[in-house]
């Protein structure tokens, strides 16, 4: 029995910061969902949610709280905590249950409101919260993104400027997406004249933090043929690993989002994609388009040799040429990415469903990437947990 199925629906809350309850962008981004799925409310048997740890107990229990904000009609419920891999465990969580006969259509939605400033632990002493811990000891996020970034400079020669054209190439994308929270195209002089955040990183490499929301109603195959909807895009794949210890790599799943050495091919984000893959029954050559997990610039261009796309090192090349561009050969991050949009943590993995949803139905405008059929996602989160979804139509 194949464990794919297809996505119904798709909705999002636009991203901003807007100090909001986090429920009021969930509730909004389901029901944007179900109108584009053209299911009640009333039929869905399983609310998935992914978790907020930063807005109180109806975060903890988001499932929960998203399913009373609807109204309760009697669905089972679940809640999925993975930091930035939230969305992810959640989509899978849906999955197991329809695969598994429990119910033939579910809701998954995450959503956030996040402080003003970068992210940070919550207050008083922690130390079993590797958050406070790596900020305690001075890894903050961007430190640990400007760490990769010297080592890509270190590696393969790429330049302080090969980062600002994936701030360039992300802004011009999404300057063309209503969800996103940033809407202007800039240049390199641009990033070049932002503040330094951490050596070689300045602000405009580093991604914000934003409220949002995201939604996503899928189904089984039987489902989507009673529908009628048979032909809509797939879930082919998800990956929801954990590192490997006692490799040839330096791993910090307890202390960073981003956990290994990316140069090693035998790394924890190197590894992660296979199960989706191998799920999917395709490999990267096949892939049309593809959002990855844009903390900062230089980590997208490790992200694109992380899931195959390209060779070890090549990432800049590609983006020299123009591949990565939305007309060119492999498009990166369509909908802006967070360079964009920014973290609401819960939703990011879910919105960047949401976009290979819309690119492979062909329903992205401006932004569409023509003819594609097979998208992938990647996405990463504190304390070891990663992501990798595979779309197929």
């Amino acid at each position: 029995m194949s464990n794919a199925i297809h996505i119904l629906g798709a909705g999002m809350h636009p991203w901003g910061k807007w100090g909001e309850h986090f429920t009021r962008y969930g509730v909004h981004a389901a029901r944007a969902a179900l109108a584009e799925a053209e299911v009640d409310w009333r039929d869905v048997g399983f609310i998935s949610g992914a978790a907020t740890m930063r807005c109180g107990y109806p975060g903890y229990v988001a499932g929960a709280t998203f399913a009373q904000a609807l109204g309760w009609q009697g669905a089972q419920v679940n809640t999925s905590y993975a930091a930035c891999a939230s969305g992810a465990q959640a989509l899978a969580a849906a999955r197991a249950k329809i695969a598994a006969g429990e119910c033939e259509v579910a809701l998954v939605i995450g959503a956030d409101t996040t402080p003003k400033g970068f992210l940070k632990p919550q207050a008083g002493e922690r130390p079993d919260d590797p958050d406070w811990v790596r900020f305690r000891i001075g890894i903050t996020n961007p430190t640990y993104f400007a760490l990769y970034a010297r080592r890509r400079m270190a590696l393969y020669g790429d330049t302080s400027e090969d980062f600002a054209a994936v701030k360039v190439k992300n802004a011009a994308h999404g300057a063309k997406n209503t969800n996103a929270r940033y809407r202007k195209t800039f240049t390199a002089e641009d990033v070049a004249q932002s503040p330094v955040v951490a050596d070689p990183l300045r602000l405009m490499d580093v991604c914000a933090t934003s409220d949002g929301g995201a939604a996503l109603v899928v189904c089984s195959a039987d489902y989507a043929r009673a529908k009628g909807k048979q032909h809509t895009p797939r879930i082919a794949g998800i990956s929801t690993a954990t590192p490997t210890f006692a490799s040839a790599t330096v791993e910090m799943p307890d202390l960073a989002t981003d956990s290994t050495a990316a140069a090693s091919p035998h790394s924890f984000r190197a590894t992660l994609p296979l199960a989706a893959f191998e799920q999917a029954g395709i490999g990267p050559e096949d892939v049309d388009v593809a959002e990855v997990y844009d903390l900062s610039t230089a980590l997208e261009l490790d992200w694109m040799e992380d899931l195959g796309l390209c060779a070890r090192g090549e990432a800049a090349q590609w983006l020299r040429r123009g591949d990565t561009r939305i007309g060119g050969k492999l498009p990166v991050n369509p909908s802006g990415g967070l360079a964009c949009f920014g973290e609401a943590v819960p939703a990011q993995a879910i919105a960047q469903v949401c976009e290979l949803h819309w690119q492979l139905s062909e329903r992205a405008g401006e932004r569409q990437v023509e003819g594609a059929r097979v998208g992938i996602t990647a996405n990463q989160g504190l304390f070891g947990h990663g992501s990798c979804v595979i779309v197929e139509r």
